[in-house]
């Protein structure tokens, strides 16, 4: 699937954003190769389930110029490195515990020329900064993502909605998110039309900051 499909949904792209979703595909294909971090059929349809899906955080919160966002279990670079073609003034820190995959984050990141990035091979667990926003893609239940990344929000919100998690997930998560009286649920059919996003959504979690 063509990268029209990123110019269809966001149609406001400078020259140089659209150069460098159109670059993701070759980038991703080449470095695949080297070090299989996304399937084949996935390569195949990286704007799709990939880029676009990432992109899906966008539609929910836009974030404003010096915003810090994590990335946690980021794996191949999602969603964050879609999220920072999108938000080149927002500063976004990639981690993940397997090295090869941060490898492939570094080298893409590297041939997009992009600079509002920071790619790290750790647990999240270890990191001490703290972040405006924590972006993922179903890397675990949210009971344990909460608990990856307790302390890691910062206590003054620069946007409406307060600082917190935006993450991906799919399916029923009645029971899951039983235990979360402020999370919102957005629906990813709100705002594409493609059947993949069906049952896809973006979970909002305010967090309470830990001091």
């Amino acid at each position: 699937m063509a990268v029209d499909l990123i110019f269809k949904y966001f149609p406001t792209l400078s020259d140089e954003q659209k150069d460098q979703f159109a670059k993701l595909q070759e980038l991703y294909q080449d470095w695949n190769q080297k070090i299989n971090v996304v399937s084949r059929k996935d390569i195949d349809e990286l704007y799709l389930r990939h880029v676009l899906h990432s992109l899906a955080i966008a539609k929910v919160q836009q974030f404003n110029p010096g915003t810090t966002v994590l990335d946690v279990g980021t794996g191949g670079g999602f969603p964050g490195i879609p999220l920072a073609i999108l938000f080149p003034e927002t500063h976004f820190t990639l981690v993940d515990a397997i090295g090869k995959k941060i490898k492939v984050v570094e080298e893409v990141v590297d041939g997009l020329g992009i600079t509002n990035v920071t790619a790290k091979n750790m647990r999240v667990e270890e990191l001490k900064e703290q972040f405006d926003f924590i972006v993922s893609r179903a890397v675990a239940a949210m009971p344990t993502f909460v608990h990856w990344v307790k302390g890691k929000v910062k206590k003054n919100s620069v946007h409406e909605r307060r600082n917190g998690i935006l993450y991906l997930k799919g399916g029923d998560l009645t029971e899951e998110l039983m235990d979360y009286k402020t999370v919102e649920i957005i629906n990813l059919p709100d705002f594409y039309e493609e059947d993949f996003f069906d049952t896809k959504k973006v979970v909002y979690l305010p967090m309470k900051f830990k001091g």
